[in-house]
């Protein structure tokens, strides 16, 4: 994520941000431009001076402050964003409690379409590719005859539990599974991993190389889970996984190692932006690194976003600890886990030669 600034004063904004508190403008994100850019009301559109010539209007989403995303005004367009047109389906938002949690997911999902669109993945909707199309249900437990709605993705289609918008419960389960880490972003990042395994490793050149660092994904799933959740990770998971949920199946692996992926990639790019440069007061030499003067989205080697991202990784710990919080990134990178990650980098810089392929090429 990079670092926006309102155009018109200059103050520092957010990415969620729809007004400047400094001088009041309308604020609205161009996906297409990448830029979250100040706005002018005329002739019952928005327009902006940072993209002179063009007229956009708020996803439809904004009513419901859901959303900060500009849409093109075209007579008879798409009255979602790029993101919330892989909506299938929301909350009753007539419930206010639901409404601010379904607000909570949304702002999580709105980071991990940036990081989407920076990297130029596919991201067809279920209309325009009825096979690998991405569509997303948010479901509260009263949606559903099941008792209790699962977090989980099946063939392009991800569903995220509502209670996981409710920090204390999201904090109860994080416990009472023993995990180190779980936020709505990292469900979000994790779970589209499986999407994108199914479209840019699933009967590609690719699969036998994941097998090689991943593992076997013809190992039967729903045995594996079970096998993981009566006993637990392997002894000495850390050398070869980033995290103990990653050693239940290979496509777990690859799901929470995608995951990641994201989390380094974009919070590089925030501390580009910032002109972050980890120079430790101590003699480790290994914690002195240059200033980041690339684009990790863009950077094809995984390496150099790694040597960057350990010591920015002690940093904001250290950081953290320092205010009485717990680590912001309780992992640790061992040489297998960079491996696997820098597969990942490779598959996705490949990626975007997908996007103008229909679902039957795929195939």
């Amino acid at each position: 994520m990079k670092l926006f600034a309102c155009d018109h004063c200059g103050n520092s904004v957010y990415f969620e941000n729809a007004l400047c508190e400094n001088c009041g403008h309308a604020l609205g994100y161009a996906a297409e431009h990448n830029a979250l850019v100040s706005l002018n009301a005329e002739n019952g559109v928005w327009t902006s001076p940072a993209l002179e010539g063009e007229a956009y209007v708020y996803c439809a989403n904004a009513t419901h402050g859901a959303c900060n995303w500009l849409v093109p005004a075209q007579p008879g367009g798409d009255v979602y964003c790029v993101a919330c047109r892989h909506n299938e389906t929301i909350p009753p938002i007539g419930d206010p409690l639901h409404l601010l949690q379904w607000q909570a997911i949304e702002r999580a999902k709105k980071r991990l379409f940036y990081s989407l669109l920076r990297l130029g993945l596919p991201l067809h909707t279920r209309n325009e590719d009825g096979l690998h199309g991405l569509a997303f249900r948010f479901l509260a437990d009263d949606q559903t005859a099941f008792e209790r709605v699962m977090t989980g993705h099946d063939n392009g289609i991800i569903t995220i539990a509502l209670a996981e918008a409710d920090d204390a419960e999201r904090e109860r389960r994080r416990v009472g599974m023993g995990e180190p880490y779980r936020t709505l972003l990292g469900h979000f990042r994790h779970e589209i991993g499986h999407h994108y395994w199914d479209l840019l490793v699933d009967g590609t050149p690719a699969l036998e190389q994941f097998r090689t660092l991943f593992g076997d994904e013809r190992e039967d799933y729903g045995a594996a889970l079970g096998t993981y959740y009566a006993n637990g990770a392997p002894l000495g998971w850390e050398q070869n996984h980033i995290s103990a949920y990653a050693t239940a199946h290979p496509w777990e692996d690859f799901a929470e190692s995608f995951a990641h992926y994201l989390h380094i990639t974009d919070t590089v790019e925030m501390a580009a932006s910032f002109g972050l440069r980890a120079r430790p007061s101590t003699r480790d030499d290994k914690l002195v690194v240059p200033a980041i003067t690339f684009d990790p989205y863009m950077a094809p080697d995984m390496g150099a976003i790694v040597d960057q991202w350990i010591p920015l990784a002690g940093l904001i710990n250290n950081l953290n600890r320092a205010v009485g919080q717990p680590d912001a990134y309780p992992f640790i990178l061992t040489p297998p886990v960079i491996e696997k990650l820098g597969f990942i980098n490779g598959l996705i810089h490949q990626a975007p030669s997908l996007q103008h392929l229909s679902a039957l090429e795929r195939i």
